[in-house]
């Protein structure tokens, strides 16, 4: 038993504590490690039913993952474990036979470094981890009961006790299969997809999404990467085969998870079995095939419905959902360790405000609920025009208008496919703009991708240059307030609401309205952007360049949702911003050599 793991002989009776979390996996852990970190005087169980290590899929990362990791105290223990480093990923996708790459740092900038001795920063505050998920989930468990977490494994919860007779909005307690009962003043469901708590308090799904799927996996030994770059360096690949997608994520020098995602009508009307429909997709793809020429599958075919959805509910009077248990978005964009990183942390800070007495609680509550189910919606439904690129401009555009129809939006399809090839969704990170893991360009390249028209610049081109002078447009938007999670403290930051669309004032958005209370011109605006992050310590000017180019996508976010407008002077001139096309972000493929097979 690890440090701070209570054994099932070992309880007995009902013990009291301030936090139970069912669940011991990333959710679980992240929400436990960081209350024990910021609120060490909580007493804090965690119920997980298996021992781990225990096999899990999902295991490829976005680099956000890393930045919780390093804040939970645990980053350089995954390190350590010697897991890939994610620096991308390589796409073959719709009709297209094209290999093409997207970069977390430009192609051939990543530097060579011993491992695994690094530390959290510099370029690998940018790359992820792709992860075994039976090491990982315990490396981040372990980690929480030494921070004084007490973990209890194996122990199944057998009922959720409710009060006034079952049908309150009240947890009393946690029974357990032992005999045992469990009470705390908070409790937390982090069962993932099976949502224990969920399913007891009676909370109903919703599935905005239009894709229902259906996912099959195996893991191959000995199997050749397709990328290595540097040490320990690869990007994961997302193959299309046109009924489906396969994954294959190098978990191991020489393992890897080989998945295969498709419909679900697709599977009920296709007349084979999980193992027969999982054998044939991976012989679909040559670059598949090459590369486990010499591989040997464990031979167990794994399957799971794969649908997305989001909890109605996600808080109540003394407990939460967060995680898979919250909702699930496909994961083609490999968000789901992302996604459930991020809302445990938020969890964390909510609970430890709510047992500080800071803030409203009603607030902490509704803000937490908003939250997740923003961030999830807007990788469902990214995740869905994703899917739409495999299909043609028609099927595009209709695609796009339900997805704004669901955002709340009412647009044309070919507003709705410009407004989302623009940037429709960009709450990811406060103060950034950004979806998926991608930057406003990123998601501008992919639409154009997908668009594949010869005006695709044209649809989804940089409005910020049809003009060279801008000013603040904030008229009819209400002024409210949400949280920034940060050290520990949860900080209430002001933002607008106008309509459907919110702007938080932070980050490159309120300094962009700052500076046009003095400048108007674009280019002056730009200079004075430049002035501002080299007046930081320790910047550098290649750190003020990349800061001005995401403080430009901010911009034009700001231009597309109408909190500034521009205007045309022919006597100035304008910004020249180019798609990413060809550069060393978002480039065709330059490192996949497949030999001919023997």
């Amino acid at each position: 038993m690890e440090s701070g793991a209570k054994a099932a002989g070992d309880r007995c009776g009902e013990t009291d504590y301030d936090v139970a979390i069912i669940g011991g996996g990333p959710g679980g852990s992240t929400c436990a490690s960081l209350l024990r970190k910021y609120a060490p005087q909580l007493r804090v169980a965690v119920v997980e039913r298996e021992v781990f290590p225990r096999e899990h899929v999902g295991e490829s990362q976005l680099p956000l993952t890393g930045a919780i990791l390093n804040e939970m105290g645990c980053w350089e223990k995954v390190e350590r474990a010697n897991f890939p480093i994610k620096l991308g990923a390589t796409y073959r996708w719709g009709s297209s036979p094209d290999l093409w790459d997207f970069e977390f740092i430009p192609f051939g900038q990543f530097r060579d470094e011993p491992r695994p001795v690094a530390k959290f920063g510099g370029q690998r505050m940018f790359t992820a981890f792709q992860v075994e998920r039976g090491e990982y989930d315990k490396i981040l468990l372990d980690h929480a009961a030494e921070l004084g977490a007490e973990v209890l494994q194996p122990a199944r919860v057998r009922e959720v006790l409710r009060s006034d007779g079952g049908t309150g909005d009240r947890v009393d307690g946690l029974a357990l299969e032992d005999g045992s009962t469990i009470t705390a003043r908070h409790y937390v469901d982090a069962s993932g997809h099976v949502g224990i708590l969920r399913r007891a308090m009676g909370v109903e799904c919703e599935y905005p999404g239009n894709i229902k799927n259906v996912a099959f996996w195996d893991y191959w030994d000995n199997a050749e990467w397709a990328v290595s770059i540097g040490t320990g360096g690869t990007r994961v690949f997302v193959l299309s085969i046109g009924c489906g997608w396969i994954w294959f994520i190098p978990i191991r020098p020489n393992r890897v998870s080989i998945g295969f995602i498709c419909p679900a009508d697709y599977y009920k009307s296709c007349g084979k079995t999980p193992e027969e429909l999982y054998a044939w997709a991976v012989e679909q793809d040559p670059l598949v095939v090459h590369h486990t020429r010499n591989a040997t599958r464990e031979g167990e075919t794994r399957s799971t419905k794969d649908w997305s959805f989001l909890s109605k509910r996600m808080v109540g009077e003394n407990w939460f959902l967060v995680g898979e248990a919250a909702g699930f978005a496909d994961p083609i964009l490999a968000g789901g360790l992302m996604l459930t990183h991020a809302g445990a942390r938020e969890l964390a800070y909510v609970i430890a405000a709510l047992e500080a007495g800071e803030h409203d609680p009603v607030w902490l509550r509704h803000k937490y609920e908003a939250l997740q189910a923003r961030r999830i919606g807007q990788h469902i439904r990214f995740a869905d025009f994703w899917y739409a690129g495999n299909g043609c401009f028609t099927d595009l555009e209709e695609m796009t208008s339900r997805i704004a129809k669901d955002a709340g939006i009412s647009l044309s399809p070919k507003q709705a496919f410009q407004w989302l090839a623009n940037g429709g969704f960009m709450e990811d990170i406060p103060g950034r703009a950004g979806i998926g893991g991608m930057d406003v360009a990123g998601a501008k390249e992919v639409a154009g991708m997908f668009l594949g028209a010869e005006d695709a610049q044209a649809e989804v081109g940089w409005r910020v240059n049809e003009f060279n002078l801008f000013r603040a447009s904030l008229e009819g938007s209400v002024r409210e307030e949400f949280p920034v999670f940060r050290a520990g403290k949860i900080h209430r930051v002001p933002c607008l609401r106008r309509g459907a669309y919110t702007m938080p004032l932070m980050g490159a958005y309120a300094m962009w309205l700052r500076i046009m209370e003095t400048q108007s011109d674009i280019n002056q605006m730009c200079r004075e952007v430049l002035r501002l992050f080299m007046e930081k310590k320790g910047a550098t000017q290649a750190h003020a360049n990349f800061e001005l180019q995401q403080a430009i996508q901010a911009l034009e976010v700001m231009l597309i949702e109408g909190w500034v407008v521009g205007e045309h002077d022919p006597k100035r001139p304008r910004l020249g911003i180019r798609s990413k096309k060809g550069d060393n972000m978002i480039h065709a493929n330059r490192d996949v050599k497949m030999e001919e097979s023997a």
